[in-house]
């Protein structure tokens, strides 16, 4: 008898372990947070939280070289926080923020040092700004991390839910093309970008309104130190959110049309970050596309800067 049982309890075991991993297999995606600050309850947190959401937003109106308050011009241009971290970071798969909260601190290879969230927002007003580091006591510092924190509740701590960053894009065969990427740029970006790549102001320089949209290039850009100044991450970012309101669901852009119109772009002149060389002192981290020396590699810098990519990634895995 004991052995019929122990036969039937092993059964048992074996079945319940396969209906859960099937029911774990096919679980639905849970769905992508829509945080509504608007809704908390009154009081001090709900100041903090949406402090930090019009920080994102409005960035060039507090945080700006035109803003009023000389000791909060943090910011080196005029672009908000949105204009990377599309519908205030809440857009999924248009970079993200919901989940920061939750991933840092991280080990970051461009400094191959641990880095706090603030550090992490530093990093994003020193370059994608070009600006310079907000103190990490700061109202404001604690006010977006604040608002971090808000939208990215019930996130575990040290999960990333499926929509952070962009969706991977496939590697072309060839180098990409700047000078397609002309023709496609005056097609599809020009008419809100602009032709000559300076974006539209909300007002007049001066005003500290910011933009409707963004320069890509130009003295009031993002540095050549940002991460949208590699290729592979700038394409992705552009096919998967371009123009303004297509979502990764249904692309605007071909995938070659991505990466030519992304190479244009970076092509273009901006800003310098003075001591790019200092990035990533442990080569073996620096990703494949960043566009400046020097390399654990020996493939060349145009390479770098334009692809093709494949046999640079197939040879950082081995």
């Amino acid at each position: 008898m004991p052995v019929i049982r122990h036969g039937f309890l092993a059964i048992l075991a074996l079945v319940l372990l396969c209906a859960g991993a099937a029911a774990q297999k096919g679980a639905p995606t849970p769905p992508w947070p829509q945080p509504d600050p608007s809704k908390l309850a009154a009081g001090p947190w709900k100041d903090a939280v949406l402090y930090g959401r019009k920080l994102i937003v409005e960035t060039p109106t507090v945080l700006g070289p035109e803003a009023p308050n000389k000791v909060l011009r943090y910011a080196g241009n005029n672009l908000s926080c949105q204009s990377c971290h599309l519908q205030a970071g809440t857009q999924q798969f248009a970079l993200p923020l919901i989940a920061a909260f939750a991933v840092y601190p991280a080990y970051m290879g461009r400094e191959d040092e641990v880095r706090t969230l603030e550090d992490r927002i530093n990093g994003c007003f020193e370059r994608s700004m070009n600006g310079r580091a907000m103190p990490a006591d700061s109202k404001e510092m604690k006010a977006m991390v604040a608002y971090l924190e808000f939208i990215g509740d019930g996130i575990p701590v040290g999960s990333s839910p499926k929509g952070r960053g962009t969706p991977a894009l496939p590697l072309l065969a060839r180098a990409a093309d700047p000078k397609r990427g002309s023709a496609v740029y005056q097609k599809t970006c020009a008419t809100c970008h602009q032709a000559n790549g300076l974006g539209q102001r909300v007002g007049v320089k001066g005003d500290a309104k910011g933009y409707v949209t963004p320069p890509l290039w130009g003295p009031d850009s993002f540095n050549d130190g940002a991460g949208m100044h590699r290729l592979m991450a700038a394409a992705a970012f552009v096919h998967a959110n371009m123009p303004f309101g297509t979502t990764f669901k249904s692309p605007a852009l071909s995938n070659e049309d991505a990466w030519d119109v992304a190479a244009y772009i970076n092509s273009q002149p901006r800003p310098k970050r003075a001591h790019l060389e200092r990035d990533y002192p442990n080569r073996s981290r620096k990703p494949i596309d960043a566009p400046f020396p020097p390399f654990a590699d020996t493939f060349p810098l145009a390479q770098h800067a334009l692809g093709p990519y494949q046999a640079m990634q197939d040879a950082k895995a081995r």
